[in-house]
């Protein structure tokens, strides 16, 4: 039976390897002692025939020759007597034996067929053991610790080419992973000094003491936008090659409802501007620990998005709260029913639903891939969800900072 793309097994059964070896283990031993079985049970029948047949025939010889020699009638009876003695003996006696042989035969088959499913499983196990460990450091090995390697020993076989496979896949992902954040930080850097030039003829030009033309001030003030757009581009690709690295400036505690307050003070000409309706949930307190910047740039960037990315006249809501071992923030906004395939992708930079999903042409298409970084260089998940009736509900979830416990977040949303 197939469920959501996944093949479900009645009773929970999996159809491991292992399983499947020690089935096939014990169905050759098993097939192979019954076949020996069938074969020493003919041999016993033709051998207890052959020797039926010869005393049989010895028998009759014997009754021949007193016949000839004594026509008494006492000892023909006397012949015929122990003659039905012996046809007697040489059926029940054979037959007996071969019953016995025939049930001992089968218990020792039923011992040793349990024997073996127990040693099929033992020896499946061991010869399955370092596809486990392959399969384990697999799953343990992210991209920020892509310097493991299996280092897998043993003779030079079929498991050691596969892990020695594996071991280069790693090498080559971890330099090309290296090689993209080097990348993205060398260029952000490097990109910076032509833009500070440019910043600064554009304001020397603008501050002759001359008047400069009307379309010379309104080309000017358009470029400063554009520059403005490009240092923030930078400054995105920069957060984001660090939060990727995980390299961590400083580990600090921030409350989240603060860094909250702080991100949706500063943008309050913003909302009112987008005539934006906001609601917030009561304070929980939920304390997080990394680095205070990346975290609040993390608060921003979802704020921004909510703002951006709305309808005019719309909604936001915000919400923190604080549970055990975790703490967590909500961001829903209104706007149009979005794909929810989409969505999902919205966390890959350089990545915008369309205007008209959107209601806005405005971003870099950063904010949220930031966000996934950060939240991933902090131990945290990311959730989007494209909300039923219209917009998007965006939940993080972050390790807490401290143990005391102030509400549970088994009845918070998400």
């Amino acid at each position: 039976m197939r469920l959501a793309g996944r093949t479900v097994r009645p009773f929970g059964v999996r159809r491991t390897v292992r399983s499947r070896m020690t089935l096939l283990y014990g169905g050759l031993f098993l097939f192979s002692g019954a076949v020996l079985l069938a074969i020493a049970s003919g041999v016993a029948k033709v051998g207890s025939t052959r020797s039926a047949e010869a005393v049989g025939r010895s028998v009759g010889g014997a009754q021949n020759s007193s016949s000839d020699q004594s026509r008494l009638a006492q000892a023909d009876n006397r012949i015929r007597q122990l003659q039905g003695q012996l046809a007697a003996a040489q059926h029940s006696q054979p037959s007996s034996l071969t019953h016995q042989l025939l049930i001992g035969s089968l218990i020792a088959l039923a011992i040793m067929a349990a024997a073996s499913v127990v040693l099929g499983r033992l020896m499946a196990g061991h010869a399955l053991r370092p596809l486990r460990t392959i399969t384990a450091t697999a799953r343990r090995i992210s991209e920020d610790n892509l310097h493991e390697r299996l280092a897998f020993g043993g003779p030079k076989d079929e498991l050691k080419d596969l892990a020695d496979t594996f071991d280069g896949l790693l090498e080559r992902l971890e330099t090309a992973f290296a090689a993209q954040r080097r990348f993205v930080a060398n260029a952000s850097h490097e990109l910076r000094t032509p833009l500070t030039t440019m910043r600064a003829a554009l304001d020397v030009a603008m501050a002759k003491p001359d008047p400069p033309p009307a379309q010379t001030v309104a080309l000017a003030g358009r470029l400063s936008g554009e520059l403005d757009r490009v240092d923030e581009l930078l400054e995105g690709l920069l957060v984001l090659a660090r939060a990727q690295h995980g390299a961590l400036p400083a580990t600090e505690v921030l409350v989240l409802d603060e860094a909250v307050a702080a991100a949706i003070a500063a943008r309050a000409a913003a909302l009112a501007e987008a005539g934006l309706t906001l609601r917030q949930a009561g304070a929980s307190g939920a304390t997080v620990a990394g680095s205070q910047a990346l975290l609040r740039r993390m608060v921003d960037n979802l704020v921004d998005n909510a703002i951006v990315h709305n309808q005019r006249a719309g909604w936001i809501t915000v919400g923190t709260w604080a549970g055990r071992g975790a703490a967590r923030i909500v961001i829903e906004n209104g706007g149009s029913v979005l794909d929810q395939a989409q969505v999902d992708k919205l966390a890959q930079p350089f990545t915008r639903l369309g205007a008209d999903r959107t209601g806005s042409e405005g971003g870099s298409g950063l904010g949220l891939s930031i966000v996934a970084a950060i939240v991933a260089a902090h131990g945290g998940e990311l959730g989007l969800e494209a909300r039923p009736d219209g917009g998007l509900r965006v939940t993080v979830e972050l390790p807490r900072a401290s143990e005391p416990i102030r509400a549970d977040l088994a009845g918070v949303p998400g």
